[in-house]
């Protein structure tokens, strides 16, 4: 088997009481949970869903390599 390891960013979401994950490497890949686990399981499902279909269809799989994350300090 050969994995990808891709990149997800998750947010919480305070008004529906969800966590809302995504990943930036594949354009409308998005999930959510009520838990992280749960998110972090919903979004490996998407994943997968959406590079079953891209593969349908003969397209490229995005490298899982080109997201960066950092941070930036910002006075208050």
């Amino acid at each position: 088997m050969n994995a990808l390891d891709f990149k997800v960013f998750l947010e919480r979401d305070e008004d529906y009481g969800v966590y809302v994950v995504r990943c930036p490497s594949l354009q409308g890949c998005y999930s959510q949970g009520k838990t992280v686990e749960e998110a972090l399981a919903n979004i490996r499902e998407a994943i997968e869903l959406t590079l079953e279909d891209m593969r349908s269809r003969d397209e490229a799989v995005p490298d899982p390599n080109n997201v960066l994350i950092g941070s930036v300090l910002v006075e208050r």
